[in-house]
């Protein structure tokens, strides 16, 4: 499991990418840059921004996606996906796998912008 527990830390763990924010929600914080969500850190662990063309890479890993539990069961979200335990000691590795999340949610964003309205 990660080891990112405060917003010191986070934002320490991200410099080499770049300046991010962090904001409390939910049971964790999200990890902004640029106005985007590029991770997600619940449990001291941080799950990054993923989409069909970064999913393949967390794979490769044996990496898994976040997933919570609900009354109803477990809702698993594919656009998140743990980050490699190297990462945290590896800043400049940190900071590639930090721009393919944001390139991910950059992504994300485009569609959803691209969809009609009726639809989302």
């Amino acid at each position: 499991m990660g080891r990112a527990e405060d917003t010191d830390h986070i934002e320490e763990l991200f410099s080499g990418f770049g300046p991010v924010t962090v904001r409390r929600m939910f049971s964790g914080s999200g990890v902004f840059a640029d106005g985007m969500m590029i991770a997600l850190s619940v449990d001291g662990a941080i799950f990054l921004k993923a989409d069909s063309g970064t999913i393949p890479e967390f794979e490769r890993e044996g990496l898994r996606p976040f997933s919570y539990r609900t009354k109803d069961g477990t809702r698993t979200l594919n656009s998140y996906w743990l980050m490699p335990e190297r990462l945290y000691d590896e800043p400049d590795e940190l900071a590639d796998w930090a721009r393919r999340a944001m390139e991910a949610a950059r992504r994300s964003a485009a569609r959803a912008r691209a969809k009609p309205a009726k639809q989302r």
